[in-house]
């Protein structure tokens, strides 16, 4: 897919989802865990953004509360200037479904759906008309224009994911949000996956924000944010695998404090 792509996105300097002094507490008393402790992070527009840092440091949780999939405890989540903490359940549900894509490491595909029904199963089930320019591009771009008529069944992991890509993005979201996208492909459909997103996140300007815990994986973001102990301790422009695994080896060997205790990776 070359040239400018209907539904593209002007690369600007907005941001499509930030949270602000996020805190997210589980439990209570001496029971209490602090996933996150007031952590403040922007995901630009049109950027493809890897959050990374050692089990138990808060990363899906991040992703869960950014994405409006959990509530905060304190702070805010915000979807472009939109605060999720004002919206009711209905208004949250109607962002997620608009406004939202998720990839998730499961493919969540309907087995009795061929391909093209998979991919607009969302739209579909939200009474809304799909732009067909936008479709037949991202087909392209994901590769999958000969398996439209396949059932998941069908298709390799890797291929099977790349579906899972689609839908996420066939609604034309402001963000996706993408939790372990390839923990379950083999190193060879992983590295397509991670290649698709990149390619949509270039192509098209939308946004993708991924947890991860592979340094092959982040290298392919713009930027990576590390979490450790519910907290932002860094940001890497331009990542390399290198890069990031040294700065994951920094995290070994440190005393274990209350807030790595059993929280949600």
């Amino acid at each position: 897919m070359t040239g400018t792509v209907p539904g593209t996105l002007p690369r600007t300097a907005r941001t499509a989802a930030r949270v602000v002094d996020a805190v997210k507490i589980y439990g209570g008393g001496d029971t209490e865990v602090r996933a996150l402790d007031g952590v403040s992070v922007d995901f630009p527009a049109g950027r493809f953004t890897a959050i990374m840092g050692p089990s138990g440091s808060g990363k899906s949780t991040l992703m869960h509360c950014a994405a409006g999939l959990d509530t905060l405890s304190s702070g805010s989540a915000l979807i472009g200037d939109t605060d999720l903490s004002t919206l009711d359940d209905r208004r949250l549900t109607l962002l997620r479904r608009e406004r939202i894509g998720f990839v998730f490491q499961a493919y969540n595909l309907l087995p009795t759906l061929t391909v093209a029904e998979n991919i607009t199963l969302p739209l579909d089930l939200a009474g809304g008309t799909a732009d067909r320019a936008w479709l037949d591009a991202l087909i392209d771009t994901v590769g999958l224009r000969d398996r439209l008529h396949h059932r998941p069944g069908q298709l390799s992991g890797g291929q099977q994911q790349r579906v899972a890509v689609a839908r996420a993005f066939a609604g034309t979201p402001d963000v996706v949000f993408a939790d372990e996208p390839t923990g379950n492909l083999d190193s060879r459909s992983g590295e397509e996956v991670l290649r698709l997103l990149g390619r949509t996140v270039r192509q098209t300007g939308r946004t993708v924000v991924m947890v991860t815990h592979d340094p092959v994986a982040a290298a392919h973001a713009d930027e990576v944010v590390f979490l450790a102990d519910g907290r932002l301790v860094d940001r890497m422009a331009e990542p390399t695998a290198e890069r990031v695994l040294d700065r994951m080896k920094a995290f070994d060997g440190r005393p274990r404090t209350r807030t790595e205790g059993p929280v949600p990776s």
